[in-house]
């Protein structure tokens, strides 16, 4: 299937929490649910083994296009042939790795699947091994999505694996332009708070540019 949206990875109605947490049962809820009994679907996620699956395996073009929504079901990798560039993106901040492989590639692990068989994901050596010996597939993740994925890092995280060189750069702004800091020194080395502005009490015009 391709242009599979988040809508259909889970369901705005869905989204009406603050949590990040408890949302795996509504992954692909109008698939997994027959919404005229409520009753469980056949769709492959609702069957064993599949239910306790850590990878996806797409085989349609252009997965997670539509608003950004990266909520956890327990899946680790997704693997399709293209997806939605925000998708992408946040899922891998969110530490969800996807893994764009060919079309035919993709239908060979989907196959794989499909005789329940296992697959491996191995994002250090960058290949997805296939089972009985078959050759592995090779893939690309950028060097630095790679390292922020092998160790864990979101946003927060790397910012702070930079909180000695951040501390140093607001020192030295705060010595060479206390201004910007909200208060001046006076000579002798003592903060002195700056005086308030004063606003204008009339409107401008071009006339008074040539007084300031």
């Amino acid at each position: 299937m391709a242009n599979v949206d988040t809508d259909m990875i889970i369901p705005k109605q869905f989204l009406k929490t603050l949590k990040r947490t408890g949302l795996g049962k509504a992954l692909f809820h109008t698939l997994r649910v027959d919404p005229k009994t409520g009753d469980p679907t056949d769709f492959v996620l609702n069957r064993a083994p599949y239910d306790k699956a850590k990878i996806l395996v797409v085989t349609g073009e252009n997965f997670g296009c539509g608003s950004s929504r990266e909520h956890d079901f327990g899946i680790q990798t997704v693997i399709a042939p293209s997806f939605a560039e925000i998708f992408k993106t946040n899922s891998m901040q969110n530490g969800l790795l996807p893994v764009v492989l060919s079309p035919e590639a993709c239908q060979l692990l989907y196959n794989d699947a499909q005789a329940q068989l296992e697959l491996e994901v191995d994002l250090d050596k960058l290949e997805v091994r296939r089972p009985n010996g078959q050759a592995a597939i090779s893939f690309e993740v950028e060097p630095f999505r790679r390292h922020c994925l092998l160790n864990g890092l979101d946003d927060i995280g790397i910012t702070l694996q930079k909180g000695a060189a951040i501390e140093a750069f607001e020192e030295r702004r705060s010595s060479t332009w206390p201004w910007l800091d909200g208060f001046g020194y006076a000579k002798g080395g003592g903060r002195v708070d700056a005086p308030a502005v004063k606003a204008r009490g009339k409107k401008m015009d071009w006339a008074d540019c040539a007084e300031i």
